[in-house]
């Protein structure tokens, strides 16, 4: 199936975006009726990066231009009659294409590869191709597609009005000159004749000034409603889908998959558009103010209205520039000093209005939470900084491929940082930073100048790994709970437990790659509140900033968050595979596993996070007591450290004592696709050895080890302190064998 047949396949708000992407110059026709041609010479073409190429690009150009005209008047010829109107519409285009692109073929040829990479994101990732359930998506194409005709409308009113009033001077010069004649003709009955004459080509200037001046008004009313309309979908675009995806930016920093590369182009689409109606405007209403005064045709009664639709369309225009100046990619919101990072900024009016010929400076300072908020409320970038930021200066520069204006801070370092002082129980984990970018640039004919400003999402700024759990636990707490409109950088001190739940569900399946079930939150519920709660969990359960991540858990030196935050860790390390597979149950409390076990012959283990090792995870298994009875054993938890040595699924592979994963998997099945393979020795004269893990039997164990006679190295993992267990093996040694 052809790349168009799927993209016709697509729900109808894409489809608007498509055809509004292929823009006026190329009419949505000429992709249909081309389609297989368009594709066989464009889908896999090839790509043209450096300066040597450009003249083999430039040549690929121009020949695909001519062949697309000689094709669409081939399609034209060979239509059946009584498709009339396309046979119209394509020779039209074909004349167009031939007028408007012959002198720059480049430019229609990569728009159309722009325009076939925008379909097959659509195709390939629909949902990312924004909200198609809002159906406000669609009113903000119609609306752009409407005041496109409106501006036009409005400047073959204010040409045609121009040539009125020129007519109409030429009237009243005549009328001056045949009034001057009247005053010195001496024959009466001539001078009758002549004051008649005059009287009626009087009335007609008179007449024709009302029809100006009606036309005059027309025409502002026309402006004012252009305005009217522009500022509601501005309004829209820039408060809705703009700042949601601004929001959206922190949501990603918890590891939404929300964001989309596409949105962004969209929302650049709508802005350049929107930048270009206003731009036209305020054009028109520049001009008539000019012919109004070159003209002199003011009437008193009549209100001058151009200056207030002059002021209201500058305001949009500064709106539209001022809000535009974004942040594309984020820095790290947990920044170590001297380390460097990265961050990409991007102007979405940055292809029109021609700003992207003067490549305007841009330069990145610090900020505290103070000076953030002294920024924002005075709507003014301060040159105050609370540190020094080495690569900090860059120039936004135009992308022809991608048609971006941007600039990739790609080596910036924070060398120095400034903290305020700290109040009760405050700790530099808890200090919100910013990153302020700013830039000045002049716009159109350089009579306007623009400042523009923009604060990145909160940094935590830390000088040492041992301090990244609870910059962690501000950051994902600010990313999860900032309102839109919030004062820098304010967040509620109090949630709902479910919107929190679904902050660390989301956090755990980016870092994981497998998202927690209903059974695991609900463990986290009760580890986070210490007490029973009913499953599923209530609505309006409330949790505090202290009880996620600044209280310990009881009998525990540790809080929370740092529970959880180490469990995410390992899991990320050296747990990843077996996780998304489904074999670490992780998150359940130790007295369930046990009841879970009861049921299930000898042999049969399950994985769980240590409720007292941070970063841990134990082995539970089902033994045969002593009186032949099922008793539940619990291996010493193993951390990064014990990993380091030997794989979790090594070490489940060592010991023979584990047979089904739970409920009924065979650890082979489940395991060896992540064990060690073993390999040949380093050096043929020796005889190759490896390591292994044992249980050692403990007090309340009736079986031997694996490996009885097998000497110990003292390579204890992990210290028998550490943990508790109910029965059993109190420890698992290393084996070298």
């Amino acid at each position: 199936m052809s790349l168009w047949a799927r993209v016709n396949q697509l729900p109808q708000p894409i489809l608007d975006q498509i055809r509004f992407i292929y823009g006026n110059n190329f009419p949505i026709e000429v992709r249909h009726y081309l389609a297989d041609w368009i594709e066989d010479r464009l889908l896999n073409a090839p790509m043209y990066s450096n300066e040597q190429e450009n003249n083999v690009y430039e040549q690929e150009a121009a020949n695909f231009l001519n062949q697309l005209i000689m094709e669409l008047e081939r399609t034209a010829i060979n239509l059946p009659e009584n498709n009339l109107t396309i046979k119209i519409r394509l020779n039209e285009s074909a004349r167009n294409f031939r007028q408007l692109f012959s002198h720059n073929p480049a430019q229609l040829y990569q728009h159309l590869l722009n325009c076939l990479h925008r379909e097959r994101q659509c195709v390939a990732y629909p949902e990312e191709c924004v909200n198609v359930q809002d159906p406000e998506v669609t009113e903000v194409f119609n609306a752009v597609q409407q005041l496109q005709i409106m501006v036009r409308t409005n400047e073959n009113d204010n040409r045609n009005l121009m040539k009125d009033y020129e007519h109409l001077l030429l009237e009243v010069h005549e009328l001056q000159k045949n009034r001057a004649q009247l005053d010195t003709m001496e024959n009466t009955e001539m001078r009758v004749h002549a004051h008649n004459q005059h009287a009626q080509h009087q009335k007609m200037v008179n007449d024709r000034l009302q029809l100006c001046t009606g036309k005059r008004l027309a025409l502002v009313d026309g402006f004012r409603k252009t305005i009217l309309i522009t500022g509601e979908v501005q309004n829209k675009v820039l408060n809705k889908y703009l700042s949601q995806w601004k929001i959206n930016q922190g949501f990603a920093g918890n590891g939404a998959s929300t964001m989309s590369a596409s949105n962004l182009d969209t929302i650049q689409a709508w802005c350049e558009s929107l930048a270009e109606i206003i731009w036209s405007t305020k054009d028109q209403i520049r001009l008539a103010i000019k012919n109004k005064s070159k003209l002199h045709v003011e009437q008193e009664d009549v209100p001058d209205l151009l200056p207030q639709a002059m002021n209201d369309v500058t305001i949009l225009l500064k709106t539209l520039i001022t809000n535009t100046f974004i942040i594309e990619k984020q820095p790290p919101q947990v920044m170590k000093t001297n380390t460097r990072f990265a961050a990409t900024v991007r102007l979405l009016v940055g292809n029109t209005l021609n700003i992207k010929m003067v490549n305007p400076q841009v330069k990145v300072s610090i900020i505290s939470e103070a000076q953030a908020q002294q920024t924002q409320q005075t709507n003014k970038a301060s040159e105050q900084s609370c540190g020094e930021i080495m690569n900090n200066i860059g120039n936004l520069e135009y992308n022809e491929t991608t048609k971006q204006l941007s600039v990739s801070f790609r080596n910036m370092q924070l060398k120095k940082i400034k903290r305020a002082e700290k109040k009760g129980t405050e700790c530099v984990m808890d200090e919100k930073f910013a990153l302020l970018f700013q830039s000045s640039f002049a716009v159109g004919h350089g009579d306007l100048v623009f400042s523009v400003w923009t604060i990145s999402l909160p940094v935590v700024v830390i000088v040492h790994g041992n301090q990244e759990p609870q910059s962690w636990a501000t950051i994902t707490w600010d990313n999860a709970f900032a309102d839109m409109n919030r004062v820098p950088f304010q967040v509620p001190d109090k949630v709902c437990w479910n919107q929190l739940a679904e902050a660390l569900n989301m956090k755990f399946r980016a870092s994981t790659g497998r998202s927690l079930t209903a059974e695991n939150m609900h463990f986290l519920c009760e580890k986070a509140f210490k007490t029973t709660l009913p499953f599923p969990v209530p609505n309006d359960l409330t949790i505090m900033w202290s009880q996620f991540c600044k209280e310990p858990i009881p009998d525990r030196s540790f809080t929370f968050w740092e529970w959880f935050y180490a469990a995410m860790k390992v899991t990320r390390e050296h747990l990843r595979g077996p996780w998304m597979d489904g074999s670490i149950i992780g998150f359940i409390h130790k007295a369930k596993a046990e009841d879970y076990l009861l049921k299930c012959p000898r042999g049969t283990f399950l994985l769980r996070f240590s409720d007292s090792e941070l970063g841990g995870i134990t082995i539970a298994w089902v033994n045969e007591g002593n009186d032949g009875q099922p008793q539940i054993l619990h291996i010493q938890p193993f951390t990064a450290k014990d990993f380091s040595t030997r794989s979790l699924s090594d070490r489940i592979r060592d010991f023979d004592d584990l047979f089904f994963l739970y409920p009924n998997k065979s650890k082979q099945e489940a395991f060896d696709r992540y064990t060690t393979p073993v390999g040949p020795p380093r050096n043929k004269n020796y005889i190759a050895s490896e390591v292994r893990a044992v249980l050692m039997p403990g007090p309340n164990s009736n079986q031997m080890n694996s490996f009885p006679n097998t000497p110990s190295y003292n390579i204890q993992s992990p210290d028998a302190s550490r943990d508790t267990p109910s029965s059993g093996y109190q420890n698992s040694t290393i084996m070298h064998l």
